[in-house]
This record gives structure tokens, C-alpha cells and sequence, in this order.
């Protein structure tokens, strides 16, 4: 007997609404999988996703892998017929594959939801603000420009940082664990798949998968610079922290110790790097889509912490306190909306395509 199919209606006009408003234009010529260069030759993607999505198939597409193996080149959105843009809407898809294994749920579903926008950046503006009211700071404090004295104490943002860190890495376990669960549901793999880990890690380091795009073969370049500059201030923060605990070394650090030289130059490249990406996306906007609110918020949350971040730097060395201080909040404000929402926003992509990654290799699925 032949499986009954259930369409999902609701399911269907959820991927409209997360950005994939062309699906219905597709009629299935496959022309997308044809040119798709990150596609594994057997059951290629991204037509039968196209299918899945047009009949609302929500449990097939949401733990499905080939999801996560399109690396977005948007060769195919390029090459449509039909206008029907398969790179958009396979990121739909992943974005509500996120929501779905979200933990908590409704955090998934306020962080993809612009209507709560305002409350998702509430609810830092009040923590930070109630820890300045507990400090007596919430005016603009006289003479020289030091941020952890005068302003914001460093152990208190450790703190504050250190629980949105545990409350993130809750988010990261549940969902991943929840994730690779379905992905693994009726499969011989058991246990964690140290080889095939290594491969991904190793691939995803080299940015390979994006070298192999066309129509947005630029990616590559922008994605490198993002990535690493956010490395290079992950060791910076380290940095810092060993500076300040191991060392007792207090801030602001002249500009001249290597610890700044390096810390300014990975922002450099973040800043390139975000940088790259808008001028990307705008210019490839008509042959490629030009993004979801789900894209556009996560770029404008990089953006904006890059900027302030080097804002804060070069208003205190202008001693500028008016401007300063506000600044520096709002740098604080931004970067906990980054870490502590990471789990529900498009930076869950870097977790659950390593994820899919590492599963497509396990059991042969990626070509490469």
C-alpha cells in the first residue's frame, strides 16, 4: 500500500511567510539540482525540497540534512525559469527547522518573529540597566574615560555574559541533541563520528563548500573574514581575561600591547567581512534573492557590534563621554543579544550545518 500524503497547510504558508514567497512558482523542472555544485549525485537537492515544501511535508524537511548541505550559492535561484528561487526557500527552511528544535520554543519563535524585535533587545537594555542603577552609574561619569572602573565593572559583565553563555549552551545541547535524533532515527549510527567530525571541522575551517558556488562565488571571501574575525576576538577576549585575573593587569590597554594590535585587527576584519556581505547581498539581490528578516537581523547584529565596539575605542581616545558611555551600553546591549539568543538566530546555522556535515560524511551522503 502506497503512503498517504497529508499535507501540512499551515506548514506551507509558514515557509512563505520565513521568506520563501516563490515556492509556489516552481513546476518541478529541475533545473536546480542540475546546476547545483554542492549537490551529492544520488537524490539531489534542492527539487525534492521544492516538492516537499509545496506539499507541506514538515517532518521530512525539517530533519532533513540536504537542508544543511546547501551552502545557499544560489546557483539555482540564478538559473530558475520560474523565478522560484530554491536558495530562498531552502533558507526558510533551515530557519524554521532552528525554531522547531528550539529550547525554549518560544525563544525560537520571538527571535524569528520580527514583530519581537523590541523585546528581544529589552530584555539585555533592562539587565544591563538595572545593573547600572545597582551601581550608581546611570549618569555619565566625570574625568577620564575607563569603562570597568567608572562605568561597567568587567567581573560584573563576566557574570552577566557567563549566565547568557550557560543559558545559550542549554539552547545548543537540547536542539542539537533533539536534531541529531531525528537525523539518526532509523540509521545504524550510533555514538559520535570522531573521523567524520575532524573531515567537517577541516572542511568547514577552508570555507570549501563556497568555492564552489558561482553566481556568488564572492561568499567565500566575506564568510572567511566574518569567521575569523570572530576568532581572532574569541582569543582576544581570552586574552584579555588572562590579563586581567592571571595577571591583574587592569584596563584600558594601551594601544601599542599586542594584546590591542590584535584585537583591533581581527575587528578590522569583521568589519570587512560584514561589510563584504551586505555589498554582496545588495548586489547580487536580483539574481540571488536578497534575504529573509531572519538574514538581515543576524547582519545587522554583527554589524553593529563590530561598529560600536570600535566606536567605544576611538570615542574614549577622542575622550568624548557624552558619546561614549552610551555607546559602550549599546555594545554590551548587542553583543548579549549575539551570544545569549545564539541558539535561535542565524548563527545556529555554523551548529546545525556542522551538524548535517558531519552526518552526510558519516554515512556517505556528501559527495565531497
Amino acid at each position: 500500500m502506497s503512503e498517504q500524503i497529508k499535507p501540512d497547510l499551515k506548514f506551507i504558508n509558514s515557509v512563505i511567510n520565513a521568506g520563501g514567497e516563490s515556492l509556489k512558482k516552481c513546476f518541478q523542472c529541475a533545473t536546480c539540482s542540475v546546476v547545483c555544485k554542492v549537490t551529492p549525485d544520488d537524490k539531489p537537492f534542492p527539487r525534492k525540497e521544492m516538492v516537499q515544501a509545496q506539499w507541506g511535508l514538515k517532518d521530512k524537511l525539517l530533519s532533513n540534512p540536504d537542508i544543511w548541505l546547501c551552502h545557499q550559492c544560489s546557483d539555482c535561484t540564478a538559473y530558475c525559469p520560474r523565478g522560484a528561487k530554491p536558495g530562498e526557500v531552502l533558507g526558510a527552511i533551515r530557519k524554521l527547522s532552528i525554531e522547531h528544535y528550539a529550547f525554549p520554543s518560544f525563544v525560537g519563535k520571538a527571535v524569528a518573529d520580527p514583530k519581537f524585535l523590541l523585546l528581544t533587545f529589552a530584555v539585555p537594555v533592562l539587565i544591563f540597566g538595572a545593573v547600572l542603577m545597582a551601581l550608581g552609574n546611570l549618569k555619565i561619569p566625570d574625568g577620564e574615560i575607563v569603562y570597568a572602573e567608572k562605568f561597567m565593572p568587567v567581573p560584573v559583565i563576566d557574570a552577566v555574559f557567563i549566565m547568557s553563555a550557560i543559558f545559550a549552551m542549554i539552547g545548543f545541547g537540547v536542539g542539537i541533541t533533539r536534531y541529531w535524533k531525528d537525523l539518526t532515527s532509523g540509521t545504524k549510527v550510533k555514538g559520535l563520528p570522531m573521523a567524520a567530525i575532524m573531515a567537517t571541522v577541516t572542511e568547514f575551517l577552508a570555507h570549501k563548500k563556497f568555492k564552489t558556488c558561482e553566481e556568488t562565488v564572492d561568499r567565500s571571501r566575506s564568510h572567511l573574514f566574518t569567521f575569523y574575525g570572530f576568532v581572532g576576538l574569541a582569543i582576544t577576549t581570552t586574552w584579555a581575561i588572562v590579563y586581567l585575573y592571571g595577571m591583574q593587569w587592569l584596563s584600558p590597554y594601551p594601544l601599542r600591547d599586542p594584546m590591542k594590535i590584535f584585537g583591533n585587527l581581527s575587528a578590522a576584519s569583521l568589519l570587512i567581512g560584514i561589510t563584504l556581505v551586505i555589498i554582496n547581498r545588495l548586489k547580487h539581490a536580483e539574481k540571488a534573492g536578497s534575504g529573509s528578516y531572519f538574514d538581515w537581523l543576524f547582519i545587522g547584529v554583527i554589524f553593529t557590534i563590530v561598529t560600536t565596539g570600535l566606536l567605544s575605542e576611538i570615542l574614549r581616545l577622542l575622550h568624548v563621554p557624552v558619546l561614549a558611555y552610551p555607546v559602550y551600553f549599546i555594545h554590551l546591549v548587542v553583543v548579549f543579544f549575539l551570544f545569549a539568543y545564539a541558539p535561535f538566530s542565524k548563527m545556529a546555522h555554523m551548529v546545525y550545518r556542522t551538524t548535517a556535515l558531519v552526518y552526510a560524511k558519516h554515512t556517505g551522503r556528501d559527495k565531497a
